[in-house]
């Protein structure tokens, strides 16, 4: 539980400092235009990095759903 809270509190934390960095990339591109591909790849990868983690909540998610159902079924058959 309590590592849920500090993931939960780090995840409200993290949207401002993506926010700032935005500003800096637009600036970046306003006066040098010949890194736009750059530009382009760092946004997919913080466009990535949620999906990521949502998946993997998810599987562990489902990996301790198994084991809670394995327990439970199997002491309920003997």
């Amino acid at each position: 539980m309590k590592r849920l809270l500090i993931f939960v509190t780090a995840s409200l934390f993290s949207p401002a400092l993506v926010q700032a960095q935005c500003a800096m990339c637009k600036a970046t591109v306003e006066s040098n235009g010949s890194l736009t591909s750059g530009i382009n790849a760092g946004i997919l990868y913080m466009m990535v990095i949620p999906y990521l983690m949502l998946g993997v909540l998810g599987f562990i998610w489902y990996k301790n759903y198994k084991k809670f159902k394995e327990k439970h079924h199997g002491q309920s058959k003997a």
